[in-house]
């Protein structure tokens, strides 16, 4: 996670900075403490409870991990191959990354993504990042048609690497060499930024299907729409500047109510995609209008995420952030001087909606070095109570913990007790994820020990 991810006072696409959501919707901080930047402690240490010793935690994680050969994602992937009992036949995989910017965690997601598609059969990859721009990227993906750089350069900041790109190439050259049918799709499930290419493709639809409510339905995107691509524009002006939003919530809804009554024949795929259109143009104005935008951000990811899977009718991988993978109902991010953020994310929603059918893998690292907001940041290790500490006494530079294993009670307790895990990398230990169990949050940890900055 970068400054984009959820603190209060970033927007992911355009990693602009922006003032606290308090202080622009006069919210109160979710946690009074936060307001002191005092960072509450552990509930086990809170409650008296002291927690299970590390050195227990650290001997069960040797004799279960699995060493990793090698993070060189076009390597043999037959060092991963015992993942696909842990993954079985889960219709979702979170792919989540403690922190972006880290190359070797990047790169391992690549191996894993790969055994996803060319051993357990997935076809979809959903993004953290904008549904529109994944429109774009989807393009490319299945023609070749386009600019594969420049689309990167576009989408959110912590996805500008040359290892993203490798991704985003491999995906390319496996749909060159495959069956149209067996392609691998890409879709965005974020709706912060949403382009003039959704509100177009929305025009046009009305226009070939229902030319009598064209003008009606123009009436409603005149305002809405977006002058150009500058969505940091945009976002600066509605979240900002717009002191009465009543105005475009209610275009955006009525927007989204007249493509619901477009003619259209039961499973009309077409009517379905057009319509999602426009569930993401009501999702940025209602986003931004809400009291809690970035707790409004997972529940509409979510419900984009579901869609998709339920849409491709196919298995489908979430590449994100941890913090949005991950299982956390009433995850907490500490980020002093701003409020603890408090959601429920993306992960929570569909592990409710899946149950086993979702499963878990966090990326974690214990130290390095990677790219946040554009800068080198160095990660000092893991703090002692913190969940990957004891995966730092693990010999092997990176490995798979399957936290579904069986545990002796020490190590139980360790699995069900409040933990923390890293927050933004460039605040140090000052800033963490709680709200959770590590046999919560994740099925599986896929660990790397060291990691150096992307390119």
């Amino acid at each position: 996670m970068i400054t984009e991810y959820l603190l209060a006072a970033t927007i992911a696409v355009t990693g602009v900075t922006l003032p606290p959501a308090d202080a622009v919707a006069g919210v109160a901080p979710p946690l009074a403490d936060a307001v002191a930047g005092v960072a509450p402690p552990p509930a086990d240490v809170a409650a008296g409870v002291a927690p299970p010793p590390a050195e227990s935690v650290s001997r069960w994680a040797q004799r279960n991990a699995r060493p990793l050969a090698t993070v060189d994602p076009r390597a043999s992937l037959t060092d991963l191959r015992h993942l696909r009992p842990a993954i079985g036949d889960a219709a979702i995989v979170g792919l989540g990354e403690a922190t972006h910017g880290a190359a070797e965690i990047t790169t391992l997601k690549h191996r894993v993504l790969r055994l996803l598609v060319e051993d357990l059969g997935y076809r979809t990859v959903a993004w953290e990042e904008d549904w529109s721009l994944g429109l774009l990227i989807n393009d490319y993906l299945r023609t070749g048609a386009g600019d594969l750089p420049g689309l990167v350069s576009q989408m959110s900041t912590a996805w500008r690497s040359r290892e993203v790109t490798d991704v985003l190439r491999w995906i390319r050259a496996w749909n060159a060499t495959h069956r149209d049918d067996d392609d691998v799709t890409f879709t965005g499930v974020e709706a912060y930024g949403t382009r003039p290419l959704i509100y177009q493709r929305v025009e046009s639809y009305v226009a070939s299907r229902a030319p009598a409510r064209l003008d009606e339905a123009r009436a409603h995107l005149r305002p809405l729409t977006p002058k150009d691509d500058n969505m940091q524009e945009h976002v600066r002006w509605y979240w900002l500047d717009v002191t009465d939003k009543a105005l475009y919530l209610r275009h955006a809804r009525e927007l989204h109510e007249l493509v619901a009554a477009v003619p259209h024949a039961p499973g009309d795929r077409t009517h379905e995609l057009h319509l999602h259109h426009a569930r993401q143009i009501a999702g940025f104005y209602e986003q931004f209008a809400d009291p809690n935008p970035y707790a409004y951000r997972d529940a509409h990811a979510a419900k984009n995420l579901r869609w998709t899977q339920q849409f491709t009718g196919g298995r489908v991988a979430y590449w994100a952030a941890s913090g949005h993978t991950l299982d956390g109902p009433q995850l907490r991010l500490t980020q002093p001087p701003y409020p603890v953020l408090e959601i429920a994310n993306v992960g929570s929603f569909i592990r409710d909606w899946y149950g086993t059918g979702y499963r878990s893998l966090g990326f974690t690292v214990d130290r390095g070095a990677v790219v946040a907001d554009g800068q080198v940041v160095t990660m000092p290790p893991a703090a002692p109570d913190w969940l990957e500490a004891p995966m730092a006494e693990v010999r092997a530079d990176q490995f798979t913990l399957d936290l579904r294993a069986g545990a002796p009670p020490l190590v139980r307790r360790w699995l069900t007790g409040p933990t923390r895990t890293r927050g933004l990398p460039a605040a140090g230990a000052e800033s963490y994820l709680a709200g959770g169990s590590p046999g919560q949050w994740f099925d599986v940890l896929v660990h790397r020990q060291v990691v150096t900055p992307v390119t």
